[in-house]
């Protein structure tokens, strides 16, 4: 397993080995053992898996508050998504800085993202499938919503806002201000 600290430190890149043959390959998505040796020791407690059919999809930027913060780890195995995390932990050197990575079916990685970060995702290809193992259950009244392209955070999304498509709720989320002390 390759593993890469991204510009923020605590946000990971993880990418388990492929073994392939003419049958197709074979690959550990998840290791606890071998996570823990690149410093993700939290437990998990829930996975989703999302579809997005068409190009342009944005879901988030999204968080869920504490006690039900979640950790989430992050993989794309059929297509292609643009991954963000977003720090929103009060104090923090890199607060409200952002970190991105391609996941793809192609490069198999996967993104670490903490509790204390924003996480959203575009879809770079049609038939975009994501899984994600989360640390907390979901919990609807913890949930909390940042606008995707919010001025504040500058995220350089590799899409136009005429192309994006968007769920009802992240087309109304608020500015990135409204975060202030989430964390």
């Amino acid at each position: 397993m390759r593993v890469e600290r991204l510009a923020i430190p605590d946000i990971i890149l993880v990418t388990p080995a492929r073994f392939a043959d003419d049958r197709g390959f074979f690959s550990e998505t998840y290791n606890i053992e071998r996570m823990r040796e690149a410093g993700i020791t939290e437990p998990f407690v829930q996975d989703n898996q999302s579809l997005s059919c068409q190009k342009g999809v944005v879901r988030g930027l999204h968080c869920q508050l504490a006690p039900h913060a979640q950790g989430k780890l992050v993989r794309c195995s059929k297509g292609a998504i643009w991954d963000v995390a977003v720090d929103i932990r009060s104090g923090s050197p890199t607060y409200g800085q952002w970190v991105a990575a391609e996941l793809s079916e192609q490069n198999w990685a996967q993104l670490w993202i903490p509790p204390g970060f924003l996480h959203g995702f575009c879809t770079l290809t049609e038939n975009a499938e994501v899984q994600y193992k989360c640390t907390a259950l979901y919990h609807k009244e913890s949930e909390r919503s940042v606008i995707w392209n919010s001025a504040a955070l500058r995220i350089e999304w590799p899409l136009s806002a005429e192309d994006a498509v968007l769920s009802e709720k992240d087309m109304n989320a608020p500015e990135f201000s409204a975060a202030r002390d989430w964390f």
